[in-house]
């Protein structure tokens, strides 16, 4: 295991991060505490020192179990959970970005994991009813008190993220320094705003669903039941001709699917730091072999062509002929971007 300083910060992670949504089995699926237990030591055996939780998972379960699992040397770790998120149902007062709930949720939060301070909290996902800075401005607060550290952001619009961004810099308020989506071969919409605003902000990312939901193991091309399951959003045609080229591509280098499909997000230009889950200890110990090779230019290549998406406007009209022309008055092939 190698280690980045995550995004434009000194905090020094591993980079692979640990998943725990799967510790508990309170939503109906999920391990127990031994077999969560097997998951962490094994993560921590290959170098892991980053591990992710959220208030909500498995009903606060997942805080619990991971709190015990690092007490032991808890400066070791890179300790990451999250709020917005409810903790109780029909209760405005408890969900959401808002000054009170934020306070109200990591006080929770430490009290679950056994800890006096948090690492990295995320924020978990935009409400689109909290002004930004009440958000910007209760997180440096945190942070402030030392019962945060850093502060990062999850699932929310890249126009948001950068004005949170410059609005705190103007304030000489913490900044986010980690950038949490979902992303994968057969979810690629984020290149079209979010990674280009997380590059140019040196925001680190660590993508969520690295696999898919399980398509890109190639699980789904196999006929359960007498039929392939295609219920599902992610199991759409377009999706299992991704997962097939997965396929083609794990059996030519001689590792398995999910390796591959890990790799695919580690290997692009730009800090991608992606967060593997498992709920049983062979395959925590399958995902943590994609660090012992790299997907050759022309495979990578190949993967690319079979799940690009169409960027859109303003993108590829800003990068039409016709437009360059324009806008650099017939000069844009002699132009030296290098800097």
């Amino acid at each position: 295991m190698k280690y980045k300083l995550l995004g434009n910060s000194g905090l020094r992670v591993s980079e692979l991060c640990l998943g725990t949504m799967t510790f508990g089995a309170e939503w109906g699926w999920g391990s127990d505490f031994d077999e969560s237990k097997k998951v962490f030591d094994a993560f921590v055996k290959a170098g892991g020192n980053f591990v992710d939780t959220a208030n909500l998972y498995t009903l606060g379960t997942s805080e619990k179990m991971l709190g015990e699992f690092i007490k032991a040397d808890r400066e070791h770790f890179v300790l990451a959970t999250k709020y917005t998120l409810y903790d109780r149902m029909d209760d405005v007062s408890f969900s959401g970005n808002s000054r009170k709930n934020l306070f109200r949720s990591v006080e929770g939060s430490l009290e679950r994991l056994d800890t006096d301070y948090i690492d990295l909290l995320w924020l978990h996902a935009w409400d689109f009813s909290t002004p930004v800075d009440e958000v910007m401005r209760s997180l440096d607060d945190l942070v402030s008190t030392g019962l945060v550290h850093y502060i990062g952001i999850s699932d929310t619009p890249a126009w948001i993220v950068s004005q949170a961004n410059t609005m705190a810099e103007l304030k000489s308020w913490t900044k986010f320094i980690g950038l949490q989506i979902e992303y994968s071969l057969i979810q690629r919409s984020a290149e079209r705003d979010l990674l280009p605003m997380a590059k140019a902000l040196n925001i680190g990312v660590t993508p969520w669903a690295p696999l898919g939901g399980g398509v890109l193991t190639g699980k789904y091309l196999k006929k359960e039941k007498g039929r392939i399951e295609e219920d599902h959003p992610r199991r759409s045609e377009k999706n299992l001709k991704i997962a097939k080229e997965v396929v083609a591509v794990a059996k030519k280098l001689g590792v398995s699917p999910a390796q591959v499909a890990i790799n695919w997000t580690r290997q692009q230009n730009q800090q991608v730091i992606p967060i593997i889950g498992a709920s049983k200890l062979k395959q925590i110990e399958d995902n943590l072999a994609c660090l012992s090779f790299v997907i050759p230019a022309e495979m990578m290549d190949r993967l690319n062509e079979v799940s690009k998406i169409e960027l859109g406007f303003p993108h590829e009209f800003l990068q039409s002929d016709m437009v360059k022309n324009f806008t650099f008055g017939g000069m844009y092939q002699k132009m030296d971007f290098e800097k």
